[in-house]
């Protein structure tokens, strides 16, 4: 949401003390992404990949020269009909706020994203996150938009911790795996936002909330639900 000055709300903006509730993966439909915002989340995640010149939203991922897409555990035929990134901002309603989270390593995506919110959503608070982190790049002094990089693995993490000091910015996100009351503190001194991910049950949610983390990124509606609660 936005402020009448164009603003960031405090869906992008943490007020102290405030939990952010992140909707896991709920942009990847137009259905989840009704039910996000019909719940009430404070930010919608969405994966976007760059393929064959156009920006899809999805998670499955292509298996080059064959005709598929795959996730795991999971095989669907690549003739079934994708989601544009236009589609998805265009549907959203004026107070969904996205995180997008840029995949694949060519910096492509981080281009091709930032000129689409340009023309499509011009002042509107969007995140974007990566962990391939040269995409986000192309978002270097746009101040409407908030870049997270992203840490999955001990290396990664290795990384961001290095990286941080020196950059500062709006926020990071670490595999919950990686967290602890330590790394937050640290992480905290740079930056306003640490975010973990997946958080899918009461134990998970209980342990990072006691770490410090300020965004739980959740598949769970029940947990989402919970992270309302404690705000």
């Amino acid at each position: 949401m936005t402020s009448a000055r164009g603003e960031p709300s405090d869906s992008v903006q943490r007020s102290a003390g405030k939990l952010l509730a992140i909707a896991h993966r709920a942009g990847n439909s137009l259905a989840a992404l009704r039910a996000a915002v019909e719940a009430g989340v404070d930010v919608i995640e969405a994966d976007v990949h760059h393929h064959r010149g156009a920006l899809e939203v999805r998670h499955h991922k292509t298996m080059g020269p064959l005709p598929l897409l795959w996730d795991t555990w999971e095989l669907m035929p690549a003739s079934r009909p994708r989601l544009g990134l236009t589609e998805l901002v265009r549907a959203a309603a004026a107070g969904a706020t996205f995180m997008l989270d840029l995949k694949g390593r060519g910096t492509d995506v981080g281009v091709e994203v930032a000129s689409l919110l340009h023309v499509e959503a011009p002042e509107r608070p969007v995140i974007v996150c990566s962990r391939e982190w040269p995409v986000l790049d192309a978002f270097a002094g746009v101040d409407w938009i908030r870049v997270v990089r992203s840490a999955r693995k001990p290396a990664e993490l290795a990384a961001l911790r290095a990286h941080v000091p020196r950059s500062g910015g709006y926020g990071v996100s670490v595999h919950q795996s990686l967290l602890s009351a330590d790394l937050v503190a640290e992480l905290r001194e740079h930056v306003e936002v640490v975010m973990t991910w997946p958080v899918n049950d009461l134990r998970t949610l209980d342990r990072v909330v006691s770490a410090g983390a300020t965004g739980i990124i959740s598949d769970e509606p029940a947990i989402l639900r919970e992270v309302h609660a404690r705000a």
